[in-house]
């Protein structure tokens, strides 16, 4: 392994970034919460000095009960008993560190970054993204509508559960898009809740136009180079840990190789090239070398054909029996399947003003709903509740394989 290298700010910035913190003079481009917009104007979402804006969102999104479930769901590696992989629970954690230390740095508004970190990935479904693909095949089969997961984070704080979250959290969220890289990232002004929901809408059309959403702050934007950042060098790393791959897998670019080497150098880049800016960038070189890194965790490790042939074996073909059933039982009003006990009954008890009674839903969105809420332990063992004689079977990998 070659020796690693931390790059550090330039001498010339830190000194004024010493010299603006201790005079106050330096230049914010940060959220302003006088401006926050809300669906609803409700005395408890108020602010106070004691919880602003975006401190009420974090707590909403962490007191939401999905939140939990990020604990059980797959962020890359599937099918292990290794408490040492990286689960999205922790990915979204990291995700929000990197984000408010370059927040805190560029004078942002750390409360937003934090809030649309937490809550940017709620929406996932089991097994990553092998398992949005799945659960987007069969949306787009029986209903003629994508799902995403980073809409579906939307809907869950906005309409599954109506918690009233500010547009500026929902924005960031909703345009988190993690697998598009960018050497520059600029805000995009969105007015309105009636702007956004056409937006959401359209993406549900034509899933390219998840990719057209751009953040409304800057804090949104810190926010999607940091998701990328987070994950890049922690997938490596989870690779090696499930020996998948060996330490000389990548080449050594401008961003280095390792994780930490990755973190630091492009939080170092994004600094110099960001610093009293309204807007985030990095030069070329790192850029080149981030989008380097990112092609080569596809060849080595997302697009693993062993990895690939196992999901396809085994979950698709459970995930589309699953949509069947609950689809039937929904139709066929058996209020003793899960559907009904495991998830109407769980969402329906939540105490939050609603424009209709969940169950009224569309019901293919029910069930979207539901396949997508599941941790992947919860997942198998309701194939195994309703599919009892079914032959497939997971094999986890296990400490001592």
């Amino acid at each position: 392994m070659s020796q690693l290298n931390y790059e550090s700010l330039s001498e010339e910035l830190v000194k004024r970034i010493e010299r603006e913190n201790k005079c106050c003079s330096f230049v914010s481009y940060a959220f302003d919460e006088e401006g926050v917009i809300r669906r609803k104007q409700v005395s408890t979402d108020v602010a106070s000095v004691l919880r602003t804006p975006f401190i009420r969102d974090i707590d909403k999104i962490m007191h939401c009960p999905y939140y939990n479930r990020y604990t059980d769901k797959t962020q890359v590696f599937s099918f292990y008993k290794n408490d040492d992989i990286t689960r999205r629970a922790l990915h979204v954690q990291l995700v929000s560190r990197i984000a408010r230390t370059l927040g805190k740095c560029l004078h942002l508004n750390l409360d937003l970054i934090e809030a649309i970190a937490l809550g940017h990935d709620i929406g996932h479904t089991p097994f990553g993204h092998t398992g949005e693909k799945y659960l987007d095949e069969l949306f787009y089969k029986h209903a003629g509508k994508h799902f995403s997961h980073n809409i579906h984070s939307v809907r869950v704080l906005d309409k599954i559960y109506p918690l009233n979250i500010s547009l500026q959290t929902l924005s960031g969220i909703a345009s988190h898009d993690g697998e598009l890289e960018l050497s520059e990232y600029r805000p995009r002004a969105l007015e309105s809740f009636e702007e956004f929901d056409k937006q959401i809408e359209a993406c549900y059309i034509d899933k390219a136009n998840v990719r057209r959403l751009v953040p409304s702050t800057l804090e949104g934007c810190v926010m999607r180079i940091c998701d990328i950042i987070a994950y890049l060098g922690k997938d490596r790393q989870d690779a090696l840990r499930a020996r998948d791959i060996t330490s000389d897998a990548f080449s050594d670019t401008a961003i280095g190789t390792e994780n930490a080497e990755i973190i630091n150098n492009l939080m170092v880049n994004i600094i110099e090239n960001s610093y009293g800016k309204d807007y985030i960038m990095l030069d070329k070189e790192h850029f080149e070398g981030l989008k380097q890194a990112k092609s080569e965790n596809y060849d080595v490790i997302y697009l693993n054909p062993e990895n690939s042939k196992l999901m396809d074996t085994t979950i698709k073909p459970m995930m589309g029996q699953i949509y069947e059933k609950l689809l039937s039982d929904l139709k066929n009003n058996d209020t003793s399947s899960p559907i009904f006990t495991h998830h109407i009954d769980y969402v329906s008890k939540a105490h939050y003003e609603r424009t209709q009674p969940y169950a009224w839903e569309e019901p293919n969105q029910i069930v979207v709903d539901y396949i997508a809420s599941m941790t992947d332990d919860y997942f198998i063992d309701l194939y195994k509740h309703l599919f009892p004689s079914s032959n497939i079977s997971i094999e986890y990998k296990g400490y001592f394989r």
